[in-house]
C-alpha cells in the first residue's frame, strides 16, 4: 500500500511538471551561399528529445531532414560541419510539411539546448514566419551555454559542445541534430555529477578540480607508491559522506531544474 501511494504521488508530480524538450537544428551557412543567392539560414535538419524533469529520461523524440526552398545553397559534397549533402535533402519534406510536428513537440514545453537563445530559437521563429504561421512558444528556456558557463565555469575550455563532450569522454560531436541533443543532456548530467562531488567535499575537491586544466594530467588521486604522511601512533579517523546513485541522480535533477530560477520569456525582437 505504501509503495502504491508513493507511485501515485510520483505519477501525480510527473503530470503536473512541464516536460523539457532538448532540440537542435542544422542549417546552411549564409556566407557559403555564393553570389546571386540570398544571404539567409535555411533549416536542413530538426531534432528533438522530450525529457522527464523528475527522472531525466527520454520519453519521446523526433528528427527529420528538411528540403530548403533553394537546393543550390546545399553543398554537393559532405562538409566538415554536419555532412548534410544536396542529395540527402533532395527527397526530404519541406519545412511547411513538418511544421505541425515541430510545433507539437516544442509548444508549451521548457526549451533546452546549447546556445539556442542566440541561434536555434531565432531560426525556428524565422521558419514559421516564412510559411505564415505562428511559431511555437516555450514556457521557459534553459540555454546550456549560459547555464554551464555560470554554474560549471570554463574549466573545460571554450564551452563549445564538442569541447565539453571531449572533456567528459563522451565522444566526438557529430553535428547532427538528434545526436547533438542527446549529447547535450549527457553533458549536463556529467556537469551536475561533478558539482555534486565538489559540494560534498568542497575543501578537498573544489580547488583541485577547478584547476584541473592547469594541472594537465594531474588529478586528485594518490599514487600507489606515494607514502601517507601520518604520525606513527596517530589513528586515522574519517567519516566521509555517503554518496549513493540516488543522490547523484537527485543532484543532476536539481542542477538542471535550478535553471527555472532564471527562465526568460520567449521574446525575440
Amino acid at each position: 500500500m505504501v509503495a502504491s501511494n508513493r507511485n501515485n504521488i510520483a505519477s501525480s508530480k510527473m503530470e503536473r511538471l512541464p516536460e523539457i524538450v532538448f532540440f537542435d537544428i542544422e542549417t546552411t551557412v549564409p556566407n557559403r551561399a555564393g553570389p546571386g543567392h540570398e544571404r539567409r539560414f535555411w533549416v536542413l535538419e530538426f531534432g528533438a528529445i522530450v525529457v522527464c524533469p523528475l527522472k531525466l529520461v527520454e520519453t519521446d523524440s523526433y528528427c527529420t531532414l528538411i528540403r530548403p526552398g533553394d537546393l543550390s545553397v546545399v553543398a554537393l559534397k559532405p562538409t566538415r560541419a554536419n555532412g548534410i549533402t544536396r542529395q540527402a535533402v533532395l527527397k526530404a519534406p519541406t519545412f511547411d510539411q513538418v511544421a505541425d510536428k515541430i510545433y507539437q513537440i516544442l509548444h508549451g514545453r521548457i526549451w533546452s539546448g546549447h546556445n539556442i537563445q542566440r541561434f536555434d530559437c531565432l531560426r525556428i521563429k524565422e521558419a514559421f514566419a516564412e510559411i505564415g504561421r505562428l511559431a511555437p512558444e516555450p514556457i521557459g528556456i534553459i540555454d546550456s551555454l549560459g547555464v554551464l558557463s555560470d554554474k560549471f565555469g570554463r574549466r573545460a575550455g571554450d564551452m563549445k559542445m564538442a569541447t565539453l563532450a571531449n572533456y567528459f569522454g563522451l565522444g566526438e560531436q557529430k553535428h547532427r541534430s538528434l545526436d547533438d541533443v542527446r549529447m547535450n543532456l549527457e553533458v549536463l548530467k556529467s556537469c551536475a555529477t561533478v558539482l555534486l562531488l565538489e559540494s560534498s567535499l568542497p575543501s578537498v575537491l573544489s580547488d583541485n578540480w577547478r584547476n584541473d586544466d592547469r594541472k594537465g594530467e594531474e588529478h586528485f588521486v594518490q599514487s600507489p607508491n606515494q607514502p601517507i604522511h601520518q604520525q606513527p601512533d596517530q589513528a586515522f579517523s574519517f567519516n566521509p559522506p555517503v554518496i549513493t546513485t540516488h543522490t547523484v541522480r537527485r543532484m543532476q535533477r536539481q542542477v538542471i531544474n535550478s535553471c527555472t530560477d532564471s527562465f526568460v520569456p520567449f521574446s525575440i525582437s
